[in-house]
């Protein structure tokens, strides 16, 4: 069994190169995946108060905290999969990456405070 597990996760990873709607950055994959780790605790948090029988006004400000948090990582993966569309479909030189990074930062900040 522990073969199939293997092949599936390198067929998988194999699949996910070959997709152009895939987050490729490792580094952005992780951050994501950090806040989503941390959004699911706070989740978790929230069960708890429930269950032992917090004030709703409590349990109101912790949901909005993690649809937040959770607005905050959509926006945060979508800025890196915009930023590495655009430089695999510009192939920019070193100088306009930094520029291009500098560029989807201020977007990502701008669309922050829409929010």
């Amino acid at each position: 069994m522990g073969k199939t597990t293997a092949v599936k996760k390198t067929a998988s990873s194999t699949e996910a190169a070959c997709d152009p709607t895939v987050l490729t950055d490792s580094s952005a994959r992780t951050e994501v995946l950090n806040r989503l780790r941390r959004a699911e605790g706070q989740l978790r948090g929230i069960q708890r108060m429930i269950e032992d029988g917090e004030s709703c006004l409590k349990i109101g400000q912790q949901f909005s905290a993690v649809r937040k948090a959770l607005d905050s990582t959509y926006l945060r993966m979508t800025v890196c999969f915009m930023e590495q569309e655009l430089e695999a479909r510009l192939s920019p030189g070193e100088e306009q990456k930094a520029d291009l990074s500098a560029m989807m930062k201020d977007m990502e900040t701008l669309l922050a405070r829409m929010g």
